[in-house]
């Protein structure tokens, strides 16, 4: 039995609260949206290739280590 999918705003919860990242900075990676998570949060509908894709970007996402971030400053 396939497990059920995670509703899309759980997943990024746990996504932002595990990367300490915020709700602005997810929106803006992963679909250049800022306002995204704000939105989803307050009733926004989404196409499912926008679901596909943010749920990519968490699947695919790899921190950048802050020694690297402080270097390319």
């Amino acid at each position: 039995m396939k497990p059920t999918p995670t509703p899309l705003i759980d997943a990024i919860d746990e996504f932002v609260a595990h990367h300490r990242m915020s709700p602005i900075t997810f929106g803006r990676k992963a679909l250049s949206d800022p306002h995204f998570v704000g939105q989803l949060r307050a009733g926004r509908r989404v196409w499912p290739e926008t679901e596909a894709k943010v749920r990519h970007f968490m699947a695919t996402y790899r921190p950048v280590p802050a020694s690297a971030e402080v270097k390319a400053a």
